[in-house]
């Protein structure tokens, strides 16, 4: 099926469903305050029941419908949400991270911002004066706006501080490089009470995996280039922030470059890693798969963002044997990440779910959220990334500092079709990693598949 035929098919399908949803007396994305509407959320109800409950209060016309959406990674949750919506069951407000913001932009499913947010930009500027512009422009797409940052996470290290005593280390300045990363994972594994501990490891993934060691050694999975525009918001909501100048309207990634010099290194040192026993076997799945072993020290380092803080509590691990660094430094040391926030769905009721998503935006309601309370994202606001956040992590403010003091940090690449994308970047990762094909026979077939997804959706 085309990209075109599918986009048409699940516009329609929504917008119908949507439509049959509400009360006759409603008309779509216009919908008079009085009348009852029904929001359908995607999001855990063990996360969400406090929000839902509090906008009650605000909003008591309006029901909110939590629709929880799980999945192995973001694009499998994606693939879900795309599936339900072509069956006919709409989300009114979806969840995006960075994986599938462009895709439900690009198939014209999610709303674009922009017109709301400068109709009502003083309701705002005190939420974008508390977000980093470099996560702001990861939500955008060819010039608008479909998502305000609610978390987000780049791909820093943790160390198990517990392993690294026992190998006579201390933690890593910021300033540490790959060739140190080598001497940390070597050193770091064989240790533990069975002897068992990996130096380091890593999910399979389209975020993290070893995809920042692609970032850090110069390149890319795809080229990359800014889009222009976006003017209308830095102007706005940045005109005084120097880390909004240069910033345009989102990134786009016109062709793949998996198989180039750069990436063939980056995937070699991780082979090498596996081969050599410094690192287990990979497979795909979000974090939460390893906490448990980085926490019986199996594990000494592993990619993760802030969200790691709150795996770790839950496993049990006690104050001061864990931290964080940024990324090492290879040719750069440019970090790699993501970002999740609410979408709406265009054709469903669009001005109660954008009331929703604007109240959404305060502090107070992302204080409610479940996963803020344990710690299992990183928060879009600055003022809520604090020491109490991040219990027992010493360098807790590398989380937030990974795009204050970095503006270089950029999204993972990740276009409209980034469901097929994942798919086949982590089907040839495990390839090369299973030592099947050597790093550059590895890379040449997934450049060759690559090439032939652009081509089917030129």
């Amino acid at each position: 099926m085309s990209a075109l035929s599918r986009r048409e098919m699940l516009q329609a399908s929504a917008a119908t469903m949507a439509a049959a949803a509400l009360p006759a007396s409603v008309t779509l994305a216009s919908a008079p305050s009085q009348d009852n509407i029904t929001l359908r959320l995607q999001a855990d109800p063990r996360d969400y029941q406090e929000v839902i409950d509090a906008y009650a209060g605000v909003a008591p016309n309006v029901s909110v419908e939590p629709v929880s959406v799980t999945g192995i990674d973001h694009a499998e949750v994606a693939t879900k949400i795309l599936a339900s919506l072509a069956a006919g069951t709409p989300v009114d407000i979806g969840f995006a991270a960075t994986e599938a913001t462009q895709l439900y932009a690009g198939e014209g499913l999610a709303m674009g911002m922009k017109d709301r947010l400068l109709d009502q930009a003083d309701d705002l500027m005190e939420y974008f004066s508390d977000v980093s512009p470099v996560l702001v422009e990861t939500d955008f797409y060819e010039g608008d706006l479909y998502q305000l940052p609610r978390d987000f996470n780049a791909a820093n290290m943790w160390l198990n501080t517990k392993l690294l005593g026992e190998a006579g280390l201390e933690l890593p300045g910021e300033d540490w490089t790959k060739d140190d990363f080598n001497e940390y994972a070597r050193a770091l594994t064989g240790l533990g009470p069975e002897g068992d501990s990996f130096g380091f490891a890593w999910n399979n993934g389209l975020w993290g995996g070893w995809l920042p060691w692609i970032f850090v050694n110069g390149s890319n999975l795809l080229s990359e280039e800014r889009v222009g525009g976006g003017e209308w918001l830095w102007d706005t909501f940045y005109a005084d922030d120097p880390n909004a100048e240069g910033r345009g309207g989102g990134f786009r990634w016109p062709e793949p470059q998996a198989n180039n010099a750069a990436n063939v290194e980056a995937l070699e040192h991780v082979v090498a890693l596996t081969r050599d026993g410094h690192a287990p076997s990979v497979e795909r799945g979000f974090a939460e798969n390893l906490s448990g072993f980085f926490a019986a020290d199996k594990i000494g380092m592993y990619p993760g963002g802030g969200f790691f803080t709150g795996f770790l509590q839950d496993a049990g691990m006690e104050p001061g044997t864990y931290d964080a660094q940024f990324w090492p430094r290879w040719q750069s040391q440019r970090h790699q990440l993501g970002v999740g926030a609410l979408w709406i769905l265009i054709g469903g009721s669009e001005d109660a779910a954008w009331d929703f998503v604007k109240w959404h935006t305060g502090r107070d309601v992302m204080e409610m959220i479940g996963f803020f309370r344990v710690t299992r994202t990183t928060p879009a606001r600055r003022s809520m990334c604090t020491a109490e956040r991040f219990p027992n992590v010493s360098n807790w403010n590398i989380f937030y500092d990974t795009v204050d003091a970095r503006p270089d940090t950029g999204p993972i690449p990740a276009p409209v079709f980034s469901i097929e994308l994942t798919n086949i970047f982590t089907r040839y990762t495990e390839v090369a990693v299973s030592l099947e094909q050597s790093p550059q026979d590895t890379l040449d077939a997934m450049q060759r598949e690559l090439e032939d997804l652009y081509a089917r959706n030129a």
